[in-house]
This record gives C-alpha cells, sequence and structure tokens, in this order.
C-alpha cells in the first residue's frame, strides 16, 4: 500500500489524537498541528498529501490558512468544524477548501473521504492515464501535464477543478447534474448539498474569467452543468 502523508490541524488534543489514531490504523503517516500557525509552519516544509483541518485555530485560522495555502498548493483540505452554517460552509469552499464535515463527525466517513479526496488526488497528480490534449475552442486541458490553459494563458486550478473541467471537456455535449458530478469528481455518494459542487464551479469560472472574457461552462437550469456552446446564448450566473 502507497503510504500517504497527511497533516492533521485541531488544536483540541484529544481530538486531534483520534483523528491520527484513526487514519494511521488505516495505514496513513499523520503529523498533528495544534494551532494554524504551527500548521502553516509545516505545510511550507514538507509536501502533504492531504490536510484535515478544524477553522477555529489559535494563531492563524482555519480560514486564512486555506486561503494562505492555495496560493501554492493543491492538495485536498477536508475541513472539519462544529461552524457548520451555511454561510461557513460556502466560504470554506469559495476559499479552496475541497470538503467540509460537520463536527460531532463519524469516524467511518471521515476516513472514506479521506481514501475518496486521495484516490482523486493521485490521479490528478499523474495525469488521467489517456495522455494528450482536451481542447474546446481556445480552452485546453492537458491530461500528461495536468495545466489548464484559456485563450493562450494560463489558468491554475486545484486537483478538484481540474477533475471538474476534464469531466466536463471529455463530454462537451453533455448535461451533468449535481449528483453525477459529485459522484465522479469526489468520489463519493452524493449526499444532497448542492453547495460543493456550486462553489467549486463558482471558482473555476471566476478563474477562467481572468483570463478570457468568454464563457465556458453553461448551467442548465433545473438540472446541472455543461460546456457553453456558442449557440446556447448568455447564461446567467449561477445563484449559490
Amino acid at each position: 500500500m502507497e503510504t500517504y502523508n497527511l497533516l492533521v490541524v485541531e488544536d483540541d488534543q484529544d481530538i486531534n489524537r483520534l483523528l491520527c489514531k484513526i487514519l494511521e490504523n488505516a495505514g496513513y503517516h499523520c503529523r498533528p498541528a495544534f494551532s494554524g500557525s504551527e500548521a502553516e509552519l509545516w505545510a511550507g516544509q514538507y509536501d502533504y498529501d492531504l490536510i484535515l483541518l478544524d477553522l477555529m485555530l489559535p494563531g492563524l485560522t482555519g480560514e486564512e490558512f486555506i486561503s494562505r495555502l492555495r496560493r501554492k498548493k493543491t492538495m485536498p483540505i477536508l475541513v472539519l468544524s462544529a461552524k457548520a452554517g451555511l454561510e461557513d460552509r460556502v466560504n470554506v469552499l469559495r476559499l479552496g477548501a475541497d470538503d467540509f464535515i460537520p463536527k460531532p463527525f463519524d469516524n467511518a466517513e471521515v476516513l472514506a473521504r479521506v481514501e475518496a479526496h486521495l484516490r482523486r488526488y493521485k490521479e490528478f497528480g499523474q495525469g488521467s492515464g489517456l495522455g494528450g490534449l482536451l481542447t474546446y475552442g481556445d480552452l485546453v486541458l492537458d491530461q500528461e501535464g495536468v495545466t489548464v490553459t484559456a485563450a493562450g494563458q494560463p489558468v491554475s486550478v486545484t486537483a478538484r477543478e481540474f477533475a471538474i473541467l476534464r469531466l466536463l471537456m471529455s463530454h462537451p455535449k453533455k448535461v451533468f447534474t449535481r449528483n453525477q458530478l459529485y459522484e465522479q469528481v469526489w468520489g463519493g455518494t452524493f449526499i444532497g448539498d448542492d453547495n460543493t459542487v456550486n462553489v467549486h464551479i463558482s471558482n473555476l469560472r471566476a478563474k477562467l474569467a481572468k483570463v478570457s472574457a468568454a464563457e465556458y461552462i453553461k448551467t442548465v437550469w433545473g438540472i446541472g452543468f455543461k460546456l457553453h456552446e456558442p449557440c446556447d446564448g448568455p447564461s446567467p450566473e449561477e445563484k449559490l
């Protein structure tokens, strides 16, 4: 079994110890961190395959940590927090978190989500295995190099955003429901929360819009998302 290195950021020592025990029993290597500042230090010195992150941390908040880390690194960030209101969940997803698990959490669910995110991140890091380029108009996705360009300009995307775009570009005429996107990109069973998919689509649109005025992802109201075709006409912004 391949060994994955995880950073567990939780200021409650008992919860941190529990999470590390669960993950280490499953074969993962864990480094505990008990503040946002300590987590930033470790993340700057070493490369981790996944980060489990509380939000209410001393020193540097979880939100600040996500914002700073996403300027440099793309590994999955799973937030575990008692701040489980809609605004809190949407905010951390917009900052760059990949998933949100409310406290109190179920041990088996945490382990299952970690496994799913690592599986997708490994695919992202190694390319799709299919090779070659996916192109749609001036949008180009390099599956081997794991890069995206729009209008000839590079677009910096996370592993999750890359996977969403690759799925859409692999089936340019297909409309994907939020259920289908979640199950194929996140690798888990859809739990009925549209915000995770919506916010990642919104983040991806915003990054593409910074380098090109073209619209690439169309909302099909009441159904889901697809690549935008010129004949589709303008698409109103997704309302999150």
